[in-house]
């Protein structure tokens, strides 16, 4: 029984579930690799939004104020 059995009920293979078991470091490089990709994503959205012009912000409108269409006469 090895570190990384748990990934055979997962739908691992044996032969993957070996080298896991043999090589460990693979996986935590894994992990860490998901965790930067997270990190850029999440860098790349706080850059775009705080480089926004003002005009393209959207104005938010009050939940119980509705569009008031101007009077025809």
């Amino acid at each position: 029984m090895g570190e990384f059995d748990w990934f055979l009920k997962i739908g691992a293979t044996k032969e993957a579930v070996a080298v896991l078991n043999d090589q460990p470091v693979l996986f935590y490089i894994l992990i860490a690799a998901l965790v930067a990709i997270a990190l850029e994503c999440v860098l790349i959205w706080y850059i775009h939004h705080a480089t926004k012009k003002p005009e393209q912000n959207k104005k938010k409108e009050k939940a119980g104020a509705a569009k008031k269409t101007p009077d025809k006469k």
